[in-house]
């Protein structure tokens, strides 16, 4: 019988959704601990954290779905075969990493780690006049879903969004700009969120040039990819001091313990974690749900990247 596996109990899932299609066996797969029958296996979701490796797909023959759990499907797609659907989980961590971009850029704005700091030292040492998120010019590079989610929680903040995308366009909130316009853009920006996928033209599109071209104090935020920043080139500026930058994602991955991006001054780093919210899995049962019993019907599914 077709195989069904994901990093979730069948109970789990129809916990929130309510009952999956029958006519298909449901297993556990954690990354580590796989169960019998992969020859077996027709849709798949990969676990979102974890060892799991992203070739273990060339090892299932009878795969007709990957339903990725992440937003992002680059490190998958080198393994799945041109003829199975690949699906992203569009929409299920919109919220959490919009949160997460706007939270790096307040407690990098706000110089939080220098307050979390002081509290640890039981010392109450004041400052006033730092760095506002009001009255300053933002750009998001990048305006899918999750760019225009965080468009949207910037709106109470009282500043200048200025949205860019691969072309111009007109969006939700007005004019977006398009990607070739950077080198007029990048030289009023006090702060840059990065949340482009990473693809062969986004690779390195924040290069010397690209930081060199940022007025002295910028904050760069990557809550995209890692390998869309140069990360030597970023070591370079926030290490004299000119720019600053908290980053979710970074290259390489997990950063080693001993990379100096850890202690560069004006740096804070989270550990890729923006998605992994409450909000998160909800929404992926939904479109697993949604997605299995299209299979079973035999119609596409949502949610499928273009190849």
């Amino acid at each position: 019988m077709a195989q069904v596996w994901m990093d979730y109990d069948r109970s789990e899932v129809e916990e929130v959704v309510g009952p999956l299609p029958d006519g298909l066996t449901y297993a556990r797969y954690d990354g580590e601990h796989e169960p019998d029958g992969i020859e077996q296996v027709e849709f798949y979701v990969p676990p979102y954290f974890g060892p799991a490796d992203p070739a273990l797909v060339g090892r299932m023959p009878a795969l007709k779905v990957v339903q990725a759990p992440s937003a992002g499907v680059d490190h998958l797609l080198p393994h799945v075969p041109a003829d199975v659907a690949l699906c992203r989980a569009a929409g299920v961590h919109d919220p959490g990493t919009a949160e997460l971009a706007l939270g790096l850029l307040l407690a990098a704005q706000r110089d939080f780690p220098r307050w979390f700091a002081q509290q640890q030292r039981h010392e109450w040492d004041q400052f006033n006049g730092g760095p506002s998120v009001a009255d300053r010019r933002v750009l998001i590079i990048g305006y899918g879903s999750i760019g225009q989610a965080i468009h949207r929680r910037l709106d109470g903040f009282e500043c200048d969004v200025v949205p860019v995308a691969t072309t111009a366009r007109t969006g939700p909130y007005g004019a977006v700009h398009g990607v070739d316009e950077l080198p007029s853009l990048l030289p009023g920006a006090d702060a840059v969120i990065i949340v482009t996928p990473l693809t062969p033209a986004t690779e390195g599109l924040v290069d010397a040039a690209f930081l060199a071209a940022l007025p002295d104090g910028a904050l760069l935020v990557n809550v995209g990819r890692g390998k869309v920043v140069d990360t030597d080139a970023l070591l370079a500026e926030v290490r004299s001091g000119r720019l600053r930058a908290a980053l979710d994602v970074v290259d390489p991955e997990p950063l080693p313990a001993d990379h100096p991006l850890w202690n560069a001054p004006g740096v804070i780093i989270t550990p890729h974690v923006a998605g992994g919210t409450t909000a998160m899995r909800p929404r992926l049962f939904r479109i697993i749900e949604e997605n299995l019993r299209r299979y079973v019907a035999g119609e596409p599914p949502v949610h499928a990247v273009e190849r």
